[in-house]
């Protein structure tokens, strides 16, 4: 029997008319959907009335959910890896099981079908320089804090970030203890959703913006 194949499948990051063609049809076709939470996955799939069966994966699974998944690819079982928001894999657990199942799985085919990602949707509205640019996933809560914030501050490329409406206040404090005020920065909250919000301005004036502090944030520093 054939080795079943991955599927790697962005979701929508807030508006649902995001989906592709393609992501619908390969999540109608394939056997399961993994998902970070059924729940959230559930309303997506209603939307676009798929009825494939669908199973948690999520930073606490174990190794016994890895292992039956394993199993279920072996067996010839074609799976979609699907997030709550975005692309699987990208500041997501989906990319330590994309590693295990690879490690493992001799002839495991892994298929991207791409669609919506928050960082990039951000850098593509900044205005910033992007012919490089660094993405530096969410600041840690605690340790290595300052740490992350010095790195980030002596980069040369533009910068993007993810942030939680319950630490954004905190992190552009951070963000102005260390970059220079004249420089530039594009302040995303709740990309492609009914309040999305962009602030622009320089880091020195982040406290006339107003940011309303409630939503998923990106941030984006120029070069």
């Amino acid at each position: 029997m054939n080795t079943g194949k991955l599927y790697i499948v962005a979701t929508p990051i807030g508006n649902l008319g995001d989906f592709t063609f393609r992501a619908v049809e390969t999540l109608k076709n394939v056997d399961l959907i993994l998902c970070e939470d059924t729940r959230v996955t559930h309303v997506l799939l209603k939307h676009y009335d798929i009825s494939t069966q669908t199973m948690s994966y999520h930073q606490h699974s174990d190794d016994e959910k890895v292992e039956k998944i394993k199993e279920l690819l072996d067996s010839g079982n074609d799976i979609a890896l699907v997030t709550d928001a975005g692309t699987p894999g990208i500041s997501d657990p989906g990319n330590k099981l994309i590693h295990d199942l690879m490690t493992n799985i001799e002839d495991l085919e892994a298929i991207p079908i791409p669609g919506a990602s928050a960082v990039i949707t951000a850098l593509s509205i900044s205005g910033f320089p992007t012919d490089k640019f660094i993405f530096m996933g969410f600041p840690p809560h605690k340790k290595g804090r300052q740490t992350y914030f010095k790195k980030l501050a002596e980069k040369e490329y533009t910068v993007a970030i993810y942030e939680s409406p319950h630490r954004i206040e905190k992190t552009l404090a951070n963000l102005s203890e260390v970059l220079d005020h004249d420089k530039k920065i594009c302040i995303c909250r709740e990309l492609t959703k009914k309040f999305e919000t962009i602030y622009r301005g320089s880091v020195g004036g982040i406290g006339d913006m107003r940011v309303k502090y409630k939503g998923e944030f990106v941030v984006v520093v120029s070069s």
